[in-house]
């Protein structure tokens, strides 16, 4: 199945010169959203992927139901004030601004090995947030994943020394 089939072009969103990727028709579809799902479980069954790791709210469409075909934890990465309890904080700025991340403080154990998975990889802010967050514990981040990754804005750079994996390229 040829997933970029499923993924529609908004031109001029949010802003103008902007063209928006947009995974909805991709969610709409049970049979394209199992076949993306099916694409990252071939990838990484077999890695002992411990943890499942997403920032709100579109990597969490993908990472849930892909914890739980892995059989790995999903560990929420939200914004400020969402998670209850110790929260351990990054903040990061945006190309319009600025913005926190919060994950639990006793979200990860030492030596787990942990997938950083998200929608889309763009500039990759927020996946390095994510993975800034990440080196307050001792874990193995396996790869940073997304079912899209606009290749042209070298988001992966960002993301250094982690590999990057996605099922769509633009």
């Amino acid at each position: 199945m040829n997933l970029r089939d499923y993924i529609r072009d908004v031109p001029d969103f949010p802003k103008p010169g902007i063209l928006f990727r947009d995974i909805t028709p991709l969610l709409a579809s049970p049979g394209a959203f199992q076949a993306s799902i099916d694409e990252f479980a071939q990838r990484y069954e077999g890695q002992a992927i411990d943890c499942i790791v997403a920032a709100e709210s579109r990597g969490f469409i993908f990472a849930a139901p892909l914890a739980l075909r892995l059989q790995a934890a999903f560990i929420p990465i939200r914004k400020p004030r969402k998670l209850p309890g110790e929260v351990i904080s990054y903040s990061y700025d945006l190309e319009y601004g600025s913005d926190t991340l919060e994950i639990h403080s006793d979200a990860l154990r030492e030596g787990q090995r942990v997938l950083v998975l998200d929608d889309l990889l763009a500039t990759g802010g927020t996946v390095a947030a994510c993975v800034r967050l990440l080196e307050n514990f001792s874990v193995e981040i396996v790869e940073c994943a997304f079912c899209i990754h606009l290749v042209e804005l070298e988001g992966e750079r960002r993301l250094l020394p982690h590999s990057v994996f996605s099922l769509v390229q633009y």
